[in-house]
């Protein structure tokens, strides 16, 4: 029996990767709903900055947030870390297998640079580490100082490297990349800031010195961070599924304009938890949103055009030279033990059914095949566009 290690490695850790990540973005939002959510405490009590009464599972809990530290250490404290930790290391762990050891196919594109393996993968870890220290060093610059200046500058950043990025890499590879580089800095801001400065509040109590408030604050602005970053990560994390946005010729420019309307919506609603209801911030997300789809129905400026029919066997052959390799009962590509997704175009029959997947991932995006890895032409995708507009008709 033929076992394949790769594939079951790379589902395993795909889930581990998407629970870890749900149990990270669900604690991030519910702990800023809740610092947002704080009420002066009534009456006052000492060093109590607010609290929030709440009901849930038919259950009543009781949250107080005090300004420094509580005066007595309770012996029962919990760590939030596990869950970004997690996340993070499941992430790199699944970049490793899918695009680090499977770059030839997954990560270099030679239409866009020739990269060996390992430049391919040199190049990625420098992308992705080298965020960090320019995150860093924005944030312990005075620029951090001011939240909507360094937003902007952090924002440009991004949208270099991204641009920086689809010209480098594949389609998948590149958008990758980039929410590596972003769950690496969250991830950097929970193990480098925020975990480490709890703990020297933690000692500073227990050895009965002053808590420096800084500390906090410090945290705090990590996490007001982290949470703008959630929903442009999380996109990304599903781009692949969406070709006519990472595969398009301006895909760096449609990320940016996805993630900036990310952005705007879940200000809107850390707004709402102050009860500001500010919806031109939801206006402003969704202009954005469809600004990137009216773009990416664009058709390019070098896109070829074919006006005189095109027979399903001009249409079968490029099928047969490109993708078939792949998408068969019986693969014959060494990076597949089965078709992608099931599709197998073996047959006419198989080819008109899944046309429209055809379409969408080689026509109308380059993301197929992966990395255009048998040089697949644009005259070739005008081809098999015009046979599939013309009704995809088979003998």
């Amino acid at each position: 029996m033929d076992y394949d290690f790769a594939a079951w490695a790379g589902m395993a850790l795909r889930w581990l990767h998407v629970i870890a990540g749900v149990a990270w973005i669900g604690a991030s939002f519910y702990f800023v709903w809740l610092d947002n959510n704080l009420r002066d405490p009534d009456p006052p009590k000492e060093g109590v900055k607010g609290e929030l009464w709440a009901v849930h599972g038919g259950g009543f809990y009781h949250s107080q947030k005090y300004m420094v530290a509580p005066a007595h250490m309770p012996d029962h404290l919990h760590w939030f870390k596990w869950e970004a930790y997690t996340t993070w290391l499941s992430g790199f762990a699944l970049l490793t297998v899918l695009y680090y050891v499977g770059a030839p196919l997954y990560l270099i594109d030679p239409a866009k640079h020739a990269f060996t393996q390992p430049q391919a993968i040199g190049v990625g870890l420098a992308f992705i580490f080298g965020g960090l220290l320019v995150y860093e060093a924005l944030c312990r610059s005075p620029l951090g100082k001011n939240g909507k200046l360094f937003g902007v500058v952090w924002f440009a950043t991004l949208t270099a490297a991204t641009w920086a990025l689809t010209h480098l890499f594949s389609d998948r590879g590149a958008f990758i990349h980039v929410g590596a580089i972003i769950g690496t800095c969250m991830v950097g801001n929970v193990f480098l800031i925020i975990i480490p400065n709890q703990r020297r509040i933690v000692a500073d109590m227990l050895a009965g010195r002053p808590v420096d408030p800084r500390l906090g604050l410090m945290g705090k602005q990590r996490s007001v961070h982290n949470t703008h970053m959630t929903l442009p990560v999380i996109f990304i994390m599903i781009s692949n599924h969406y070709p006519a946005i990472s595969g398009h010729p301006k895909a760096w420019l449609l990320l940016a304009l996805i993630s900036a309307g990310a952005i705007s919506i879940r200000y809107f609603f850390i707004q709402r938890h102050f009860g500001r209801i500010r919806h031109e911030f939801l206006f402003y997300g969704a202009m954005l949103i469809f600004g990137a789809t009216a773009i990416a129905s664009m058709k390019p400026k070098d896109r070829v055009e074919v006006s005189s029919p095109v027979p399903f066997t001009t249409a079968q052959a490029i099928i047969q030279k490109h993708c078939v390799m792949c998408h068969s009962a019986a693969p014959t590509h060494p990076g597949f033990a089965a078709p992608p997704l099931g599709a197998t175009f073996d047959t006419p029959a198989h080819i008109q059914t899944y046309a429209p997947k055809i379409n969408e991932r080689a026509v109308a995006s380059t993301s197929m095949p992966l990395g255009n890895e048998t040089g697949m032409t644009q005259e070739e995708r005008a081809q098999l566009g015009a046979w599939i507009k013309q009704g995809a008709k088979i003998p």
